[in-house]
């Protein structure tokens, strides 16, 4: 039997597993989105994610001045009124994005707040949000549009 227990010992020591504490994987990744994807309107008048070339994701409120800016050099377009103001406050809750926009109620059609819906989304989620993160858009003159949280139908599943 003692044989027997210091062959196994043997096979053990000589395989060279050893035991090991645990491993940190170090710091998420950063800086590798090629840019951040803003949410434009084709010629069906259907909300579609364009890539703009900006080298970083950047913030939900950066991607939101973006696309306040226009649909730029693309052969899609806006629904949302041109501004020269293009800061966007956004504060987030575990459960809701809360946007106020330097807008009107009626500078944005509702094609125009699923494209503010929908890239603030993007950018949570490709930050590693949750899809189901609900999003409530509000404006400078308070309207019932503000109260409504959202969803992407092109982002979270079940929309």
């Amino acid at each position: 039997m003692r044989r027997v227990w210091f062959a196994v010992v043997l096979l053990l020591v000589g395989c060279g597993v050893r035991p090991s504490g645990v491993a940190d994987g170090g710091e998420p990744p950063t800086g590798v989105a090629p840019g951040v994807t803003l949410y434009l309107v084709n010629a069906r008048g259907q909300v579609e994610p364009q890539l703009r070339q900006t080298s970083r994701l950047g913030s939900i409120s950066e991607a939101l001045g973006l696309l306040l800016t226009g649909p730029g050099d693309s052969d899609l377009r806006t629904e949302i009124a041109a501004t020269p103001v293009t800061r966007v406050v956004v504060t987030t809750t575990p459960d809701v994005i809360r946007l106020r926009l330097p807008l009107t109620a009626q500078d944005v059609t509702p094609v125009g707040i699923d494209q503010i819906v929908c890239t603030a989304l993007g950018v949570h989620v490709q930050s590693g949000g949750a899809r189901t993160m609900k999003v409530q858009v509000g404006f400078t003159q308070p309207a019932p549009e503000s109260e409504v949280e959202r969803t992407c139908p092109l982002i979270t599943p079940g929309g």
